[in-house]
């Protein structure tokens, strides 16, 4: 298949996708909210509460692709991903499918703007949408978790429009 078929139906999948008549207000949200609480100072998990611990990685195996970005921007009130976040998807989702061990965690955030459960969906709709774009390009569905933290972690803490820009994104993290 040439690789220009390839772009065209991916496009075509990916704006079908975002393309969903489902408002942000109906959409169920889970807060996976990260909490302090049983973890010491190495990051292990004390397993009081039945979660396995997680062992911080100094060897660089939790980095991605080496010398590429790993922030998703979006625009206002949207979760519809930008043209130029692209090739930043596509070279993450190569990076895991040659890494098949290896997972990422798609976190999304909002700026300041809103209430708290709509921004608590809007963040998800944004990882889903990255998490929906790396599964098309091959990536496994287990090898990606798309989570949401609102406006509770901002990038930036002022009130300009740059600064608002700044909260509005998904991180890829490993």
């Amino acid at each position: 298949m040439k690789k220009s078929v390839w772009v065209g139906l991916l496009m075509v999948a990916l704006l079908s996708g975002c393309a969903s008549g489902v408002k942000l207000d109906d959409v169920p949200v889970e807060d996976k909210s990260a909490t302090s609480s049983g973890a010491n100072s190495q990051g292990i998990g004390s397993g009081q509460n039945g979660v396995a611990g997680v062992l911080t990685d100094k060897s660089g195996a939790g980095v991605g692709p080496a010398g590429v970005g790993t922030v998703v921007y979006f625009d206002y009130d949207s979760y519809v991903v930008r043209a130029e976040a692209r090739p930043l998807i596509e070279t993450h989702a190569r990076f895991l499918k040659a890494n098949q061990q290896r997972k990422a965690s798609l976190e999304g955030h909002t700026d300041e703007r809103g209430g708290r459960e709509y921004n608590l969906a809007l963040g998800q709709k944004r990882a889903e949408a990255v998490r929906q774009a790396m599964t098309l390009l091959g990536v496994s569905d287990s090898q990606v978790e798309a989570v949401s933290y609102g406006k509770e972690k901002p990038a930036a803490m002022g009130s300009s429009e740059t600064d608002l820009a700044k909260n509005r994104r998904v991180e890829i993290r490993y």
